[in-house]
């Protein structure tokens, strides 16, 4: 199985589109669970885990894709 690397880069486009609309002062609960699996992807993209980090990397960008949404709208 080859590294998760579009996923990797999907989830921290993601987190830095909620940026842009403030979701770290607007939706911080769920900003912040986009931010901890993204690093948890990333340990697991270090330990050679490629099955979890795809998977943690897609729940953060479905996180950080919410967080910016909620922002968005308040």
């Amino acid at each position: 199985m080859t590294a998760p690397a579009q996923e990797m880069s999907d989830a921290r486009q993601a987190l830095q589109a909620a940026e842009q609309v403030q979701a770290p002062s607007y939706a911080r609960a769920v900003y912040e669970r986009a931010e901890r699996l993204l690093r948890q992807a990333e340990e697991q993209l270090e330990a050679g885990d490629y099955s979890e980090a795809r998977r943690l990397a897609a729940e953060s960008r479905d996180w950080a894709i919410r967080a910016r949404q909620d922002a968005e709208v308040r």
